[in-house]
């Protein structure tokens, strides 16, 4: 698929001339856009066509393009580049934004680094006091000197702005300044990273304006998440191409991305700053039947662990992960080698609680034995009872005298006879008693030694209990940030189809939420891996995100729509559709017509009454089928059919787009007052009895045909005009044959173009 774009992208513009310089960019602005946008795989495909160098060539010795050298080129002769912003107002909104945003790091980078070494130059002046302007707003009363009733940053605050700080280097430096306490540090690095993400916001959206950008909504958030020490990741002033290969030229993005931080107290109880491996900024879809486009740009990127982002919305997840071989996300979570989150959510569930799971409740767990020992223990309290109640029996008896004389017993007095007065007669209560009661003593012993076995057990139990309590707890997070409700997707040449019709570009990272009247919040996570299941130590992962609306068909290469150009009951067009402001974009769909490859499809549709959604005019599906316009004079109702909410009904538009495929479409759409019509063409006239279409569907359909036939003839001019013979004829054999096979639809049903008429 990346073949058939890049086909599509290296089209040669003999032919066309355009503005050169554009005024929103200084040279050397354009000279590292162009730099930029050669070294960024994503930028390269879908604008490098349309930001182009013209100047002398200058390679290294390995043939390989020498940008430094162009740039210097580029901002002494800004001519040299051609930056075709009509044409870039076409592209995807979120590659255009990441351009932009590349942009504004690389100024801001510039300027912190001047800023913090008192060498700054004249011309970011203005820029360096906007910064200062936004940190002086949100910085805490005691990082703040006045000077003239004016307020001015602690000079040892500027420290803290050098974009080369890990976040654990700002916060040792933050907590060694005395004139600030515990709550005022954390402000400060809080209010850093509020005045970094609102600059490039700010820089980026001039930038995206600058280069032909249209929004109504821009959002343009700078994300980290992960323990903030330093990392190889971050480290390294490149990123991967397609082919996982490493540029070099692009700006750093260690202490530009800000974290999202939190404040706990560890086990001395000292109070600390700590950043979230788990980052969460919520936005709100755009609305207003307009689609929200989202886009993703991941820095910092670790080739061993993969790059994780989860949005949710009403419940559902949408998950984008990191490839192996490249910085690119995908709803597809493959990945050859190296940590996944899904993995460490697996170990600290199988593994490390399962093996609690076995150690509490398995066949040798804590359960087992304190169930054994139990028993146990209830089996000698039983005989502890059988024995006293034996010992309380012998205490009854009287006591027993044996009186005849024993050798065994006495054999000494046995030798001096029988009266000898040393004899004793044996008691054999006495003994019994004493036996019995030594045993109960044991088995009291026994008892006891029992309780303590269960007593011990009953409390590693419990702290084996606490334990899984804390990794449940732990799991919980993980499973949150990930996410319960998966959403399903479908897959075809890189674009991934959700199932409630959101879509994914891979080729351009862009994340589409399909247009829809009401807002709807929803979150973005990006997930930082922990170095293992229950570490808090996380490697950084940086992430860059926009969201733009956008318009229906914004980025088609033709756009055009016609509003009230047919006369009233007429479907006659006397005017062109396509002028040489269209040459770059018609070429573009003659390659695109030329690859056998691209499939081309043709849409023609007589739409009927339509009705203004707030954005564009659709379909009306309850149509009002007015019999005139509103007003009691004639002059009343000619001002009503003048009326903007009637005209911008009257519409007809025509959109190609090119894309993985090439489509022409066409819609036409009349007022919701009935028309007069006069067909006598028994063919179209039993159709509309069949179908029971209106005169408004048929004269809409009208028109749609004559736009089609207007568009077929103009598209076998060009062709001729701008091609070669030999390609001319490709294209237009192309084009014509698909124009004779296409039907006209009006509502869910087809009609030939021949039965078209009246």
């Amino acid at each position: 698929m990346f073949q058939i774009r890049s086909l599509l992208f290296t089209i040669i513009l003999p032919i066309v001339s355009f503005s050169q310089v554009n005024d929103g960019l200084t040279p050397t602005e354009r000279a590292y856009l162009f730099h930029i946008v050669k070294k960024s795989p994503i930028l390269d495909h879908s604008i490098g066509r349309l930001i182009e160098y013209t100047g002398p060539i200058i390679k290294f010795n390995n043939n390989e393009l020498n940008y430094d050298s162009l740039e210097l080129l580029i901002i002494n002769q800004p001519a040299y580049l051609i930056i075709r912003k009509d044409e870039i107002a076409k592209s995807p909104k979120g590659v255009l934004n990441e351009a932009a945003n590349k942009m504004a790091i690389w100024e801001l980078n510039k300027l912190l680094l001047s800023f913090t070494s008192s060498k700054i130059e004249v011309e970011n002046l203005k820029d360096l006091e906007k910064f200062e302007e936004l940190l002086i707003a949100y910085f805490p009363p005691n990082a703040l000197k006045e000077k003239n009733n004016a307020p001015f940053i602690q000079p040892k605050l500027k420290q803290l702005l050098n974009p080369s700080l890990t976040l654990d280097e700002k916060v040792a430096l933050v907590q060694s300044m005395h004139f600030l306490d515990f709550e005022d540090g954390f402000m400060v690095l809080t209010a850093i990273n509020k005045a970094i993400n609102q600059f490039v916001e700010n820089r980026s959206y001039e930038i995206y304006k600058a280069l032909g950008g249209q929004a109504e909504v821009y959002k343009n958030v700078l994300v980290a998440a992960g323990d903030g020490s330093s990392t190889s990741g971050v480290l390294d002033e490149r990123e991967k191409d397609e082919k996982g290969r490493w540029n070099k030229g692009l700006p750093k993005a260690v202490g530009l991305f800000p974290y999202q931080l939190v404040k706990s107290t560890d086990a001395s109880k000292k109070q600390k700053i700590s950043s979230q491996l788990f980052a969460t900024t919520d936005f709100t879809t755009v609305g207003d039947n307009r689609s929200t486009n989202l886009h993703f740009d991941v820095w910092g990127y670790n080739s061993k662990k993969q790059t994780t982002v989860v949005i949710e919305k009403n419940g559902l997840n949408y998950h984008l992960f990191g490839s192996g071989e490249t910085r690119f996300l995908s709803p597809d979570s493959t990945f050859s080698s190296g940590e996944t989150f899904q993995k460490t959510i697996a170990d600290l569930e199988k593994n490390k609680i399962g093996q609690l799971n076995e150690v509490i409740y398995g066949k040798k767990g804590f359960d087992y034995w304190i169930e054994y020992q139990t028993k146990k223990k209830n089996a000698v309290e039983l005989k502890i009872k059988e024995n006293e109640h034996t010992y309380s029996d012998l205490h009854s008896q009287p006591i027993l005298t044996n009186e005849k004389r024993s050798k065994k017993s006495n054999p000494s007095s046995y030798k001096n006879g029988k009266g000898s007065t040393d004899y004793q007669p044996s008691t054999r209560s006495r003994k019994e008693k004493k036996k019995s009661q030594n045993e109960i003593v044991r088995l009291y012993n026994t008892y006891e030694n029992y309780k303590r076995k269960i007593a011990q057990l009953e409390k590693d139990k419990q702290t084996a209990l606490d334990l899984k309590e804390n990794y449940q707890n732990t799991l919980g997070v993980y499973k949150r940030n990930m996410g319960y409700k998966w959403a399903k997707f479908e897959e075809k040449d890189g674009l991934y189809l959700f199932e409630d019709s959101s879509t994914f570009d891979l080729f351009t990272q862009e994340f589409v939420f399909p247009p829809k009247k009401e807002k709807e919040g929803f979150e973005i996570r990006l997930i930082s891996i922990p170095n293992h299941s229950l570490s808090k130590e996380a490697d950084e992962v940086m992430m860059h995100v926009s969201l733009i609306d956008a318009k229906p068909h914004y980025s088609s290469k033709i756009q055009l729509q016609l509003n009230d150009v047919f006369e009233s009951d007429k479907f006659n067009l006397n005017r062109s559709l396509l002028h040489s402001s269209d040459s770059l974009a018609l070429l573009q769909i003659f390659e695109g017509l030329k690859n056998k490859k691209i499939p081309f499809k043709i849409s023609v549709n007589g739409q009927g009454e339509g009705i203004w959604n707030g954005i564009q005019t659709i379909k009306n599906k309850e149509p009002l089928k007015l019999t005139s316009y509103p007003g009691l004079t004639a002059e009343e109702r000619g001002k009503a059919k003048l009326d903007t909410s009637f005209v911008r009904l009257r519409t007809t538009e025509m959109f190609i787009n090119l894309d993985r495929e090439l489509n022409l479409e066409i819609n036409s759409f009349t007022d919701p007052v009935n028309s007069n019509l006069s067909i006598t063409n028994p063919v179209l006239i039993e159709l509309m009895n069949e179908n029971n279409w209106t005169k408004n569907e048929v004269l809409s359909a009208l028109r749609s045909l004559a736009i089609f036939n207007k568009l077929k003839e103009e598209i076998n001019y060009y062709a001729g005009l701008y091609l070669k013979r030999e390609d001319a004829k490709l294209v237009i054999d192309r084009f014509n044959r698909e124009c004779l096979k296409t039907k006209i639809w009006i509502g869910a049903t087809a009609i030939k173009q021949n039965d078209l008429h009246l």
